[in-house]
């Protein structure tokens, strides 16, 4: 099972967003953070630095993305906490024997304070992957593909646990079973790219007929 990071292992997207969308808005971009939520979510960065400079017609100052990180790993300090219920559905996954990982659109370094702030980074020790390590971030399948590569699985044997439509549709063109986790988004945008929602990530396990 691949995990993604931000929205469904650790708690991020309101912090992110804020932050995002305060840091476009001094650049002239007029944003707040529902849509950066809606425009932005499930991307890499380098593909949301593309977006805004394409809204604003010019390029952002060299030292934003910069600023924009280091203003956001200090929120996360303040305050990050992992998803409700998602230790005990990950461990119960784990105890019935099924492999996880993550992959997400995040850098390693994002994810190495994320994970290590909730707490979650022993249960994903050294099967963590960024989409800095393919050609092509989602809505592209190459970092799932890549990741079942990384951990020697098929991918029709592999799913997918995503809370965004560019990452439902990553998981759905790598032939891998999406699984839509909606506590923050439309569940029908998940569906409309073929996955499968669920609420509570209580909910998780029972999806594979375990116990949480």
């Amino acid at each position: 099972m691949i995990f993604d990071c931000d929205g469904v292992l650790v708690d991020s997207e309101a912090i992110a967003n804020r932050t995002l969308a305060r840091a476009a808005r001094a650049q002239g971009l007029a944003i707040d953070e529902g849509e950066s939520r809606r425009r932005f979510v499930g991307l890499s960065m380098k593909s949301v630095v593309a977006l805004i400079e394409e809204a604003l017609g010019r390029a952002l100052p060299p030292a934003w993305l910069a600023d924009l990180q280091a203003e956001t790993y200090a929120e996360f300090r303040a305050g990050l906490g992992p998803v409700p219920g998602v230790r005990a559905a990950v461990e119960a996954i784990q105890a019935a024997g099924i492999e996880t990982c993550v992959a997400s659109s995040g850098t390693p370094d994002k994810m190495a304070l994320t994970l290590g702030l909730t707490g979650l980074a022993p249960l994903f020790d050294g099967r963590v992957f960024s989409a800095v390590e393919v050609a092509r971030g989602k809505p592209a399948p190459d970092l799932f593909l890549h990741a079942a590569a990384r951990m020697g699985h098929d991918p029709a044997l592999c799913a997918v646990v995503e809370d965004s439509v560019p990452g439902a549709t990553a998981a759905v063109a790598a032939g891998m079973r999406a699984l839509g986790f909606t506590r923050e988004i439309d569940a029908a945008l998940l569906v409309a790219t073929g996955a499968e929602t669920f609420s509570h990530m209580a909910d998780l396990p029972g999806l594979f007929g375990l116990e949480p």
